[in-house]
């Protein structure tokens, strides 16, 4: 096969069927059916009054539309709910694609494309839900396997997979989950394209969560400006949602929106990385206390020195700043001493 016949198959385009109304051809094929039948009728009682050549022409119409074209014509009819599509093939070759609500009637000898909808490979996807659910009960007691629909969803579907444990931008082992909003918007695609769209999908979305979360490290750790996984989450959303996109264009479906839903450290670092997390955030905040307490020793020695309430020389500007700073940057409330006699 060329190259160019390779890439009309792989990008395939919805043909969508301008189909019958299917009530009209309901109802006409019933009168017809009726009509043939009548006339088989008629057929075998003028064969048997008037003479056999005469109802023969009648027998052989008759039987002909009402025994076998009249049932025939019933398979082209097709009921479809809103937000529901089938994709049909003729002898093989794709005949087309249904995807608006109503009653049709198409070619009775097309064939509903049956997607296989369950996963089998053992992929982190909850969408493998049901392989082997899906079975039908006989009276006997064998279970037979269900035969999957012929209608595709085109509503709004959400993925779930399994949390996964994914080294960060700094080696540090996280675990995280993510839920996927997406929906068909290519049904020839979704079918002819791919095996199983949804299992395709979910291991698109394991293979592009690993791309994107190896790229940010789980926190900025105080550094201004840069990403991380922990708090730049809509911006990795959006990063993670495109990468999604790219991966799924060959199954005609669209990426609604991509979330986290789980993030955090693995258990044998967790431990460690919150001693980290609480190591630093006391540093910040004394850090704070410290620049806090630096003003008010300054502010308190310039309105002492502004309206000339006590001269203090250096020895004694030093003794007040270290009391001063003990007091404020202390962690207990200080207990002071009162010194009842001179100043010095």
């Amino acid at each position: 096969m060329s190259e160019v016949k390779k890439e009309r198959v792989l990008h395939q385009e919805e043909v969508i069927l301008k189909a019958m109304n299917g009530m009209f051809m309901l109802i006409l094929n019933v009168l017809l059916m009726i009509g043939a039948i009548a006339m088989f009728v008629l057929g075998i009682i003028a064969a048997s009054t008037i003479g056999a050549g005469q109802g023969v022409w009648m027998i052989v119409i008759g039987a002909l539309y009402g025994f076998i074209i009249g049932p025939i014509l019933f398979a082209g009819l097709k009921v479809l709910k809103p937000n529901e599509a089938m994709v049909f093939t003729l002898f093989g070759k794709y005949y087309g694609t249904i995807k608006k609500e109503g009653f049709y009637f198409i070619n009775p000898f097309v064939t509903a494309v049956r997607p296989e909808v369950f996963t089998t490979s053992g992929s982190t996807g909850q969408v493998a839900s049901a392989q082997k659910a899906a079975v039908s009960v006989s009276e006997t007691g064998v279970t037979f396997p269900a035969q999957p629909s012929a209608k595709i969803s085109l509503k709004a579907m959400t993925l779930n997979n399994d949390n996964q444990k994914i080294n960060d931008q700094l080696g540090n082992p996280v675990v995280i989950g993510i839920v996927v909003v997406w929906r068909i918007v290519n049904t020839t695609k979704a079918v002819f394209n791919v095996d199983n769209y949804k299992e395709f999908l979910s291991i698109q979305c394991d293979s592009a969560l690993r791309n994107i979360v190896r790229l940010y490290p789980y926190d900025s750790a105080g550094t201004d400006g840069e990403k991380s996984l922990q708090g730049s989450s809509l911006e990795i959303s959006e990063c993670l949602k495109e990468e999604i996109q790219e991966k799924v264009n060959i199954a005609g479906l669209e990426i609604i929106e991509a979330k986290i839903t789980h993030l955090a450290y693995s258990q044998e670092i967790a431990a460690a990385m919150l001693q980290r997390q609480q190591a630093s955030a006391i540093v910040d905040a004394k850090r704070l206390i410290v620049e806090g307490a630096v003003g008010m020793v300054e502010m308190a020695l310039d309105k002492l020195s502004e309206k000339d309430i006590v001269q203090l020389d250096e020895e004694r500007k030093a003794a007040m700043v270290s009391n001063l700073l003990v007091v404020l940057c202390g962690s207990k409330d200080a207990q002071p001493v009162v010194n009842s006699g001179s100043l010095y």
